[in-house]
C-alpha cells in the first residue's frame, strides 16, 4: 500500500523542523548528544570485554601481560573510537564538515596508533584454544594478509582513499544515507589500522619492515594531508554538494566550516604524522640499545667460554709438565749414597 501524499508532507516538515532546531555543537552535546544504540557501541563494549579477559586468563595461569598495553587498548584505542562515534560528536558528523574531519583523523590515525600499541593480536595467540589459534595464525600467513599488510600497499591505500572519497560523489552518498556512513566508519578504523599495526610491530603481523624505512615512510605521509588539507580549503564546491546548505542552519556557515575542516585535517594530519615518527625514533632507539646489549652479553658469554677453555687448556698444560717432571726426576733407590761410591 502506498502512503498518501499527506504523510510524505508531514515527514518532510518533521524533518525540516528537527533539522532547523539542531542546537550549535558545544561541549555540553558531547553527553547530551550521545548514542549507545549503535552497532558500533556494542562493538566496542564486545573488544573491551574480550581484551579484558584475555589479560585475566593470562594472569590466572601466572603469566605476565604488561598493564601499559592494556591501557593503551582500552583508553586512548577504544576510548577515543567511541568519543567521537558514540558521543554527541558523533552526533554532529552529518551536520558539520569539521566535526566530521575531526572524527576522521580520530578513526583512521589516532584511534589506531593505541590499538596497536595494545597488541591485541598477541594477547590472541597467548589465550586462544588451538584451533582458533592456528585459523587466526593462518590468516596471518595468507597471500591476502601480506599483500594488504605490505607497506607500500597499507600505505597507497592509506593516502588514496581520502582523495578518492572527498573528490567524489561517494561522500555525499554516505551522508544521504545511514548504513553506508557507517561503512564508512569501519573503513576509516580498518585504514589505519592496516597502515599502522606493520609500522609499530608489536603484533605479529607480516610485511613488517626495520624501522629506518618505516620512519621514511611515516615521514612521506605528511605531504599528503597537507595537499588533502589545503585542497579542501581552497576548493570552489561544496563537499557533500547541497546537503550541508540545505540544513539550513542558521548559526553555521557551510563555506566557513570547509575551510575550517581542511585547516582540522591539515594540521591534524601533521601532529599525529610527527607523533607517530618520533614513536619510531624511540622504538627504533630502544631495539638498537637492546641489539646492543644482546650482542654485549653474547661476547660476554663467548669471552667466559673462551677463558674456560684457555684455563682447561693451561692447567692441562701444568699437569702435563708436573707429571714430565715427575718422570724424569730419579727415585730413592736410584739414588747412589757418597760414601757407597767411595767404598
Amino acid at each position: 500500500m502506498v502512503p498518501p501524499v499527506d504523510h510524505f508532507i508531514a515527514l518532510t516538515s518533521n524533518i525540516a523542523t528537527l533539522t532547523a532546531e539542531t542546537p550549535p555543537f558545544t561541549v555540553a552535546t558531547l553527553v547530551t548528544g550521545a548514542r549507545l544504540d549503535s552497532w558500533l557501541a556494542v562493538g566496542l563494549l564486545l573488544a573491551g570485554a574480550l581484551y579484558l579477559y584475555g589479560a585475566h586468563r593470562l594472569r590466572m595461569r601466572g603469566d605476565r601481560w604488561p598493564v601499559g598495553r592494556t591501557i593503551a587498548f582500552l583508553g586512548p584505542g577504544l576510548g577515543t573510537l567511541a568519543l567521537v562515534t558514540v558521543s554527541g560528536i558523533g552526533g554532529y558528523d552529518t551536520t558539520l564538515l569539521s566535526v566530521h574531519m575531526l572524527q576522521h583523523m580520530a578513526l583512521s590515525m589516532v584511534a589506531p596508533i593505541f590499538l596497536a600499541l595494545g597488541a591485541p593480536v598477541t594477547l590472541a595467540l597467548r589465550t586462544l584454544p588451538a584451533r582458533p589459534r592456528r585459523t587466526l595464525l593462518a590468516a596471518l600467513h595468507s597471500k591476502v594478509a601480506a599483500v594488504l599488510a605490505f607497506p607500500l600497499v597499507a600505505f597507497g591505500i592509506f593516502v588514496a582513499n581520502p582523495f578518492a572519497l572527498y573528490f567524489t560523489s561517494l561522500y555525499e552518498q554516505t551522508l544521504r544515507h545511514e548504513w553506508l556512513h557507517e561503512v564508512m566508519h569501519a573503513h576509516f578504523i580498518a585504514t589505519g589500522c592496516l597502515f599502522f599495526w606493520p609500522l609499530l610491530g608489536r603484533d605479529p603481523l607480516p610485511g613488517r619492515w626495520p624501522y629506518p624505512a618505516r620512519a621514511l615512510l611515516m615521514l612521506l605521509s605528511v605531504p599528503f594531508h597537507t595537499v588533502l588539507g589545503l585542497t579542501i580549503m581552497q576548493q570552489k564546491t561544496l563537499l557533500g554538494g547541497d546537503w550541508y546548505p540545505s540544513l539550513n542552519l542558521s548559526w553555521m556557515d557551510p563555506w566557513a566550516d570547509q575551510v575550517t575542516a581542511g585547516g582540522v585535517l591539515w594540521a591534524g594530519g601533521e601532529l599525529v604524522s610527527v607523533t607517530m615518527l618520533a614513536v619510531l625514533v624511540v622504538q627504533w632507539i630502544k631495539q638498537s640499545r637492546q641489539e646492543a646489549a644482546r650482542i654485549d652479553r653474547q661476547l660476554d658469554r663467548e669471552e667466559a667460554a673462551q677463558a674456560a677453555i684457555d684455563s682447561a687448556r693451561a692447567a692441562g698444560s701444568a699437569a702435563g709438565s708436573a707429571q714430565a717432571d715427575a718422570d724424569g726426576a730419579p727415585h730413592d733407590h736410584e739414588i747412589t749414597s757418597p760414601l757407597r761410591m767411595s767404598a
